[in-house]
């Protein structure tokens, strides 16, 4: 979901997925209580100022799911918000990817349109827009018979997940939030709502109403995945174990405490116009991306006018020409080709050739996209029933975790009759 969340939970690269093990927090489980760094969290009243996150990243070796019969999939949950149109760098920094993990894991992919409401919107749009959403990801590829696809505000009980999250969740974590810290700013406080400073909890509740194992994640939500950690252990600690089992649970942890998906290359697509910059919705020029649904004409015209350099030949990785390494990554990863055979392809070329040879990419690759995205929108039964099967199967599992955290912090059980 970069708050395109969970745009939000990224971004794998088309190779085998890799598991960052050795990130981890001074927790807040017993087991954790003797680790190095460790320091208690709020209680008893105060504020939890004192707790920080101890979280490293780093990769290591690829995660292998479980894949016999007899076992149960590893879970992982990712979605995109409806805000603005779905560009190459959402496509290929997540929704790409997402059709490799579903044929190995269990996955729920959302459009997460509680998010997208913690700013400014159109309230005419939000519904058309996320319909279009879910299009797109039928269109690119995610089989519902192996995913889920739903709406975020159509299980419930991740608003009352993170009702009860913010209950435990110091206001100084938030604070240290980068993106609230940077976007109130521009915007000033009297136009800042407080959904803007509390979305990571929110976002927590998404990943761990599900028992997610993994969370594909990039650079700019690392921080967030430390929150939703942090969080889980939290919560684990204060009302899991003993305390838990008293009140007639099961006892031991309430929720799993997700491990990151970091992708090995190609997690962050930039922007057209300047390659230090992430491609993203929310800039104001439309010239800065390529939109899943641009025409030809529009793809062609944009990749023509984008921002190179003067130097002679084509190369990755040096840092004093960004938008040629951006350029050359955006083909690698629509050509499914390995950076060896990219370099040995374009680097004689001049610009001219190369941005021919990337638009004639790009069109190809996306124009089935296109043709498919057209079906699926325009048969609105079939798109309202795969919604709506997938947010039975979504509710079913978070329910389930949501009615736990209830019994775990000592709500009176509902009586059905």
């Amino acid at each position: 979901m970069g708050r395109a969340v969970l745009s939000q939970f990224l971004i794998l690269s088309n190779s085998s997925p890799r598991l960052s093990s050795s990130l981890s927090c001074g927790g807040l489980q017993s087991k954790y209580l003797k680790r190095p760094g460790f320091i208690r969290p709020a209680v008893n009243g105060d504020n939890g100022a004192g707790f920080r996150c101890c979280c490293s990243v780093s990769l290591s070796q690829p995660a292998v799911p479980e894949t016999s019969s007899s076992s149960v999939r590893k879970r992982i949950v990712s979605g995109v918000q409806p805000t603005g149109a779905i560009h190459l760098g959402n496509y290929l920094g997540a929704i790409k990817n997402w059709i490799n993990l579903q044929d190995l894991y269990d996955t729920l992919f959302f459009i997460v349109d509680l998010h997208a409401i913690t700013l400014p919107y159109d309230t005419q749009e939000l519904s058309k827009a996320t319909r279009n959403t879910a299009a797109i990801y039928l269109a690119c590829g995610v089989d519902t018979s192996k995913a889920s696809v739903f709406v975020q505000s159509h299980v419930r009980a991740h608003v009352e997940l993170m009702w009860l999250l913010s209950s435990a969740t110091p206001i100084g974590w938030l604070n240290r939030m980068i993106q609230f810290k940077e976007k109130s700013r521009k915007a000033g406080d009297e136009n800042v709502g407080v959904a803007l400073l509390t979305y990571p909890v929110l976002m927590a509740s998404d990943i761990l109403l599900y028992q997610s194992d993994f969370v594909p994640v990039g650079e700019d939500q690392k921080q967030h995945l430390e929150l939703t950690r942090e969080l889980a252990e939290r919560i684990n600690y204060l009302y899991g174990g003993r305390k838990w089992k008293k009140l007639g649970g099961r006892g031991g942890a309430i929720f799993k405490v997700p491990e990151p998906l970091i992708p090995p290359a190609g997690a962050r697509v930039m922007s057209l116009s300047d390659g230090l910059s992430k491609m993203s919705k929310s800039a104001p020029s439309d010239q800065s991306r390529i939109n899943l649904l641009d025409p030809k004409d529009v793809i062609a015209n944009k990749i023509k006018r984008c921002k190179s350099d003067s130097f002679p030949g084509l190369e990755f990785d040096n840092p004093e020409r960004p938008e040629c390494n951006n350029l050359l990554s955006i083909y690698q990863l629509i050509s499914s080709k390995t950076k060896e055979e990219v370099v040995r392809e374009c680097q004689d070329m001049n610009w001219g050739t190369f941005k021919t040879l990337l638009t004639d990419s790009l069109v190809d690759h996306l124009h089935p996209i296109q043709a498919r995205y057209e079906e699926i929108i325009s048969d609105s039964a079939y798109l309202d029933g795969v919604l709506e099967e997938g947010a039975v199967k979504a509710a079913a599992i978070a329910d389930a975790t949501l009615n736990n955290v209830y019994q775990a912090m000592g709500f009176l059980r509902r009586r059905m009759k």
